[in-house]
């Protein structure tokens, strides 16, 4: 019993950095996905040029800081497509990617 035991703390041990590495993964390969579907032309707008600094404290804060510039980037980007389906965090990733 006292082996089953240590199996399974070596098991939940193991499994907690391989879930951990799944998420940044995949939030990478989303942001990937997001900043693929947008070319480097609407990025340099200079509305989302200057709502970078901004993307970075929305992302860093994860999605609870969000200021005027931002916002008004985020609205142009959806105009100019208006096929994106992308959260407002993915794009504020976009942004920074780029």
């Amino acid at each position: 019993m006292r082996s089953l035991h240590l199996i399974f703390a070596i098991a939940c041990c193991a499994a907690g950095p391989a879930l951990a590495l799944d998420t940044t993964i995949a939030s990478v390969a989303k942001t990937t996905f997001v900043a693929s579907q947008l070319t480097s032309t609407p990025f340099d707008n200079k509305l989302v040029a200057a709502a970078r600094d901004d993307a970075a404290s929305f992302v860093g804060s994860a999605g609870q800081l969000r200021s005027a510039r931002l916002q008004a980037a985020l609205r142009w980007l959806r105009e100019q497509h208006p096929g994106l389906t992308a959260s407002d965090l993915q794009l504020a990733e976009a942004i920074l990617v780029q």
